[in-house]
């Protein structure tokens, strides 16, 4: 049977039998995506009422006026026929996927008496949210209304926050959700594990493209031949684990060669005496055994680095939650960086200009004191720089309700994650699910984990609701850009900033909520601002005057190089050697600790994205759907001949915990290293409620049972399974 194209899918879920008078004819609606946290403004198109396609804003700095495959596919979203459409309460046991339809008020009672009953006997801050996305704002103002301040977004620990912490360690700064990366004014782009192209972040693409329409060199470090790798002059095939040492040996050849920018250190940093004899030691021989990395290779790579510097780019990357150690790699990273003097200069790091300034809305009501020891961490000392504005750890909250300490947690609510698919050990999870007295999901779609909770909240899509401005700089460019309705939800789904209001004067906390529409509360915002709230709402967006993006330098009166910037705080300087860590037990300067080796007959298990999908919330999307169904196994061509593989054969795969997937495609290619196997991270799910997705392809999620926790600020490095492969039915 011939696939069904995408504009006819389209038009078979759009078709309506009458048209109503008031909404004839063709209209322009301005929002911003949230099918993924890269919120590029986009235009939306609605023809007689009915949405039918959604394209860039020409004035948007972050997306240039276009979108990336995902963003001009997620209209899908409104015309999804697995949604959840009204409220769902348990009837029968955790987990057993028995519902009743129930009405909002019903679903907002029954939580409101729950979590009074959790604060009567066990104290407020029993209760934790997880939430992910700009639609948790309010989720989160209730809680904290409430008295709680257990709030995690997976986002942290499962993804950046090791590298944001290493980076403040170093040089005193984040990366911040767009990188500050500068790849377009690159001569050299430098890509360990960074899948540019499959990672489809809109403007990082484009300017990637940009590099290389430019001549920029690419070096790829990678132990998959990725779509990036296919751009590179240099691809480095590395064994899993090793990154450390490969970078270590690299920083040990700009040293040892005196290639390093030497007047860029000699002002800007501090300890490099003592760095540089820790570096005497990572020599390319040694990094050799460790990566498989030729000497040669690793000698003419640095070169080149420091040839182009200070326009060279170690990409710092995403999701960078590997091994362990990953605030010490990401360190290792920018302590790379620093030797080419790539920081606050064209070509390597920026920063961005001021964001335009919206005052908060001026709440009166101030939220209740108590207990805002956060329940993540059983011992104060645990993971000492896990400080950031999301510091709190998902996993953390997640062995508190397992153990009940420091205290019980006994309520969750989760906004926007599926837990299931994002947090290691699917099993421990599912325990703790079990221990609590209420769980609530608010989906879009009857995830996995809404197969568990007590009530299921079915949300509006970001096409059907308001939802928080977006204020923020990109590059030199400062805006403020508006999400607003396009077409009405099609059933019982309400909109997030409603359903947490409801929940707020359910639990008798209204007063923490004086206006009552999301219009109102955003035309306070904007008009506090001095912005035109008309403009705004017709046009989508809204810049500032641009500024300067690059550090303030001697002799350079370039104005966009107009930045004084600011270092470490400790010292205020670039910390090639860090104090800070050393206080606290950790090594000032990072060094390399091997990987678990790999089991006989064993592979390293690697996952990544997917241009078309979002981690696991897009695969019932029919028109990301069908341009990729189920996600495949990459296996070596050679490994393949031995097992008598083809590609299009089935496989399952099962991990060192004897835990075995759904049935997977394999991929046969030469693109990859003998001892790995890679998969997209988001299919195999397991709810059936999920009826285009279930079942198709495998979950790496379900695999990952064995994970390695970052001493330093609690990331949990998930690199670290291995899997075999069972070809029988």
């Amino acid at each position: 049977m011939a696939a069904t194209s995408a504009s006819t899918l389209l038009t078979q879920c759009s078709k309506k039998p009458d048209i109503d008078p008031a909404k004839k004819g063709t209209k322009l609606i301005p929002t911003y995506c949230d099918v993924c946290f890269w919120k590029c403004a986009a235009v939306a198109t609605v023809v007689d009422g009915v949405l039918t396609k959604i394209e860039g804003n020409d004035n948007d700095p972050i997306s240039n006026g276009r979108l990336c495959p995902r963003g001009t596919g997620g209209i899908g979203a409104h015309f999804d026929k697995d949604r959840l459409t009204h409220p769902l309460m348990r009837v029968g046991g955790k987990g057993e996927d028995k519902w009743k339809k129930v009405t909002w008020d019903e679903a907002l009672t029954f939580i409101a008496k729950k979590m009074n009953q959790i604060k009567e006997v066990h104290g407020p801050e029993s209760m934790a949210l997880f939430s992910h996305g700009v639609g948790g704002s309010f989720f989160k103002h209730t809680l904290k209304a409430y008295g709680s301040h257990n709030i995690a977004a997976p986002s942290y620990a499962q993804c950046r926050g090791p590298r944001e912490i290493g980076f403040v360690l170093t040089v005193g700064d984040e990366i911040g959700a767009h990188e500050r990366t500068d790849i377009k004014n690159a001569k050299t782009v430098v890509l360990i594990g960074s899948h540019l192209g499959e990672n489809m972040h809109n403007t990082q693409v484009q300017e990637f493209a940009h590099a290389i329409g430019n001549g920029a060199h690419i070096i790829v470090v990678d132990p998959r031949y990725s779509v990036a790798a296919s751009k590179a002059k240099d691809y480095l095939p590395i064994k899993p684990g090793t990154d450390m040492a490969l970078i270590l040996a690299w920083m040990h050849v700009l040293v040892k060669e005196e290639l390093y920018d030497k007047e860029y250190v000699a002002k800007y940093g501090f300890g490099f005496e003592a760095f540089e004899a820790e570096m005497e030691e990572y020599t390319p021989e040694w990094a050799f055994i460790q990566t498989g990395i030729e000497p040669d290779v690793i000698r003419k790579t640095a070169r080149q680095m420091a040839m182009t510097a200070p326009a060279t780019l170690v990409h710092p990357g995403r999701h960078v939650t590997w091994n362990g150690d990953d605030t010490q790699r990401s360190r290792a990273i920018a302590l790379l960086n620093s030797l080419l003097g790539s920081w606050g200069r064209k070509g390597g790091f920026y920063t961005h200009a001021d964001k335009m300034s919206v005052p908060k809305y001026p709440y009166s009501k101030k939220y209740p004191e108590g207990n805002y020891r956060k329940a993540d961490r059983p011992n104060e000392n645990d993971f000492p720089f896990a400080n950031g504005a999301h510091d709190t750890l998902s996993t953390g909250l997640r062995d508190a309700t397992l153990t009940g300490k420091p205290y019980p947690i006994k309520g969750w609510i989760t906004y926007g994650t599926n837990l299931l698919s994002c947090l290691p050990d699917t099993r421990m999870t599912i325990e703790a699910i079990k221990k609590l007295d209420l769980l609530v999901v608010c989906d879009i779609v009857p995830s996995e984990l809404a197969g568990w909770a007590d009530v299921v909240l079915p949300e509006s899509t970001y096409l059907e609701r308001h939802d928080e401005l977006s204020v923020g700089a990109f590059r030199e460019q400062p805006y403020v850009t508006i999400r607003q309705p396009i077409v009405d939800a099609p059933d019982d789904q309400k909109p997030n900033w409603w359903i947490g209001r409801e929940l707020a004067i359910k639990l008798g906390l209204g007063d923490y909520y004086p206006w009552k529409t999301m219009e109102e509360y955003l035309q306070t915002r904007v008009k506090s601002a001095g912005l035109d709230w008309e403009k705004l709402t017709t046009e989508g967006i809204i810049l500032g005057e641009k500024g300067p993006i690059y550090m303030k330098e001697e002799g350079n009166d370039d104005p966009e190089a107009q930045v004084e910037m600011l270092f470490c705080e400790d010292t205020d300087k670039i910390n090639f050697y860090s104090n800070a860590l050393k206080e606290k037990g950790f090594d000032p300067v990072p060094k390399y600790t091997a990987p678990d080796p790999l089991p006989a007959g064993s592979f390293h298990l690697l996952f990544g994205r997917a241009p078309v999908h979002t981690f696991a919330k897009t695969q019932t999307n029919p028109l990301l759907h069908e341009m990729m169904p189920e996600n495949e196994v990459w296996l070596n061509a050679a490994v393949a001949r031995r097992y008598g593989l083809t590609s299009n054969d089935y496989v399952k795969l099962k991990n060192q915990d004897g835990i075995v997937s759904f049935k997977v495609k394999v991929k046969v290619t030469n693109r990859i290293r003998k001892d790995c196997v890679f998969m997209v991270h988001g299919f195999g799910h397991s709810a059936r409620g999920l009826k285009k997705a279930f079942g198709k392809g495998a979950s790496d999620a379900t695999l990952v049972t064995k994970y390695k926790t970052d001493p330093i600020m609690g990331g949990t490095g998930m690199n670290v399974n291995f899997v075999t492969l069972e070809t029988g039915e």
